[in-house]
């Protein structure tokens, strides 16, 4: 069952040494960001928490966001990448680096034949900047029919791709990591973090069914009051408002909690 935001205790809070937070339509209002929800990031370092995006948005995005952010890091393509900061220099970490090329070659022409397949299907206006999947708009600047989205998925998983459905982009891919066996992989290789402690040290929040994996995998979740779809497990509380606005009072609600007002 899903608690109210308010049902937080300081325990869980200050029990938290890591925040994980999706981008779309939950830090950013769609793709915009607002002063409120960009200014929450330097409250929850402040607070002690390390911060790491884990979003289906591109590395080229991630590269800049962890250059200019107070974050340590984001995970990218639903996962598959990710970039870290430290030390004032950034890393681009791919597990499948040495067969990167190969995989890309193979993913080209899974790609082609949906398209063939089915051309009502547009490319997201961000593809260029991704290096494991390829992602078709259905909902950001485009409209795709559901019925059209669904055969694009049967066909894809037919040719022995993955997908990934977001509130706005359909994702293929070769890769297998999701955003939750990304995010355990990251903070294990860069903070230190074994499987098991990361369920209890790490909180994540999210704002619809591609954020499923993570709302199974950590104990101390949050859903911004947008929340989209059914998500197979349910994320553990809740905020009143959407959004960046949720962001922002989940921020505020941590940040009291864990002993530092602002």
């Amino acid at each position: 069952m899903t608690l109210a935001l308010e049902r937080l205790t300081a325990s869980e809070a200050r029990a938290l040494r890591v925040l994980l937070f999706d981008l779309d339509d939950t830090l950013l209002d769609g793709t915009r960001l607002t002063e409120e929800a960009y200014g929450s990031l330097f409250r929850l370092r402040e607070s002690g928490l390390r911060l790491v995006a884990v979003t289906g948005r591109p590395s080229g995005w991630a590269e800049v966001l962890v250059r200019q952010w107070p974050i340590d890091g984001v995970i990218a393509e639903n996962g598959a990448i990710a970039w870290r900061s430290s030390s004032g220099r950034v890393e681009l970490q791919d597990p499948r680096a040495a067969v990167r090329a190969e995989v890309r070659l193979e993913l080209r022409r899974v790609v082609e034949r949906i398209s063939s397949e089915l051309p009502e299907l547009c490319p997201a206006d961000d593809v260029h900047a991704r290096l494991t999947d390829f992602t078709f708009d259905v909902g950001e600047h485009e409209r795709a029919p559901d019925a059209v989205v669904r055969r694009a998925e049967s066909l894809a998983r037919s040719l022995g791709a993955r997908t990934v459905r977001s509130s706005v982009h359909l994702h293929v891919s070769l890769d297998g990591a999701d955003k939750a066996s990304g995010a355990v992989r990251f903070l294990g290789r860069n903070l230190g973090l074994d499987p098991g402690l990361c369920r209890h040290v790490a909180g994540f929040v999210g704002d619809s069914e591609n954020d499923a994996a993570c709302f199974a995998a950590f104990a101390t979740t949050f859903a911004v009051a947008n929340l989209r779809g059914r998500p197979t497990v349910s994320p553990r509380y809740v905020t009143r408002a959407p959004r960046g606005a949720g962001f922002a009072e989940l921020t505020r609600t941590l940040v009291h909690l864990r002993g530092n007002q602002w």
